[in-house]
């Protein structure tokens, strides 16, 4: 599975935030968050849960009003234009938002006559979609009889009928099994070839590799670190060198030898022994340079040496304090799923 490719950088911007802030009681479930995505990419917005991530959502989608702040996304306003907005944005949520007591076609056509399609046009699309996500067979069958996977696609499918220009995906993986999330991501990228925009909110890291052009993370309510994946693996700083002795009986005594010279200060190396390297963190190019003259001192031959960036997870951990989908405080009554159509 590879990563979509980059888009280019002179895209305009297809969504556009600044100070938006909403309030749940006490609770400031937003609290002044800037935000913009280019047209035709995938933003990734990170966060623990209660971070404001669907909250951030459902503005986005008109489902609620912000307290302060504007936003545009299509060019309309989500505040003065929401009808207008409707019509050209599509909105997958954490649950399927389906009828389940009505057939797959059924769901897709009244959806699309909700959204002023003629009947010709709704019959049409709802077929295209249930072919292109793989629902033809399953289209006259209660949607009760879906499996959770098959509804998941059925839920993307709805979100697409009316063509949208924006699309929001929040959390659209969660719970879904390794083959039906590629199905997922294979999905969206071929939307984003297309020129759809997507606002996707995820804990998981490896969806956010795989989709996202750039990220936006954020964490009680306020945007702390933005940028590409790579960029802000280098914010965060530190890389681990990857250390292959030509002979493996000499990795743990390697590990061992590296932390008794204490040259990183930092954590203990530790050994991947099926890949047959010592993983030594630093900080600086002069403390790698430090580790390789020592080894080279010792007379150790190396079979290779590496340098890696920081796994996405650990630019999450450091810059949250916890890992992904790690409990927060009690997130706010923003879980309740709406569809907009």
């Amino acid at each position: 599975m590879t990563r979509i490719d980059n888009k280019p950088s002179g895209a305009g911007s297809a969504v556009t935030v600044r100070g938006l802030v909403k309030h749940y009681g006490e609770t400031k479930a937003l609290d002044g968050v800037d935000l913009d995505v280019r047209e035709g990419t995938v933003m990734g917005v990170l966060g623990p849960n209660g971070a404001g991530k669907t909250t951030l959502v459902r503005i986005l989608s008109t489902l609620i009003t912000p307290d302060a702040g504007q936003a545009t996304v299509a060019g309309y306003d989500v505040v003065r234009q929401p009808r207008q907005l409707r019509r050209v944005i599509g909105l997958t949520g954490q649950y399927a938002s389906v009828d389940e007591k009505i057939p797959g076609w059924e769901n897709l056509y009244m959806i699309g006559r909700l959204l002023d399609l003629s009947r010709k046009d709704a019959r049409a699309r709802a077929d295209e979609l249930l072919e292109r996500f793989s629902l033809t067979e399953a289209a006259r069958r209660p949607v009760s009889t879906y499996s959770g996977g098959m509804r998941r696609r059925l839920d993307l499918a709805a979100s697409m009928i009316g063509h949208p220009a924006v699309l929001y995906l929040d959390e659209p993986t969660t719970g879904l099994d390794p083959r039906t999330r590629n199905e997922v991501w294979d999905e969206v990228k071929r939307m984003v070839g297309e020129g759809v925009t997507v606002l996707l909110t995820t804990q998981y890291m490896e969806e956010a590799e795989q989709l996202a052009h750039e990220l936006t993370v954020v964490d009680r309510g306020k945007v702390i670190a933005g940028g590409g994946i790579d960029e802000l693996k280098a914010k965060v700083g530190g890389r681990t060198l990857r250390i292959k002795p030509a002979d493996p009986v000499q990795l743990r005594p390697l590990a061992g030898w590296l932390d008794e010279l204490g040259i990183t200060g930092l954590a203990s190396t530790t050994v991947d022994a099926e890949g047959g390297a010592v993983l030594v963190p630093i900080l600086s190019d002069e403390q790698l340079t430090a580790v390789v003259g020592a080894i080279t001192a010792r007379g150790v031959t190396l079979a290779s040496i590496t340098t890696e960036l920081p796994s996405l997870d650990e630019v999450f951990l450091s810059l949250t304090g916890h890992r992904a989908g790690a409990p927060q405080d009690a997130r706010p009554a923003d879980d309740r799923q709406e569809v907009a159509v």
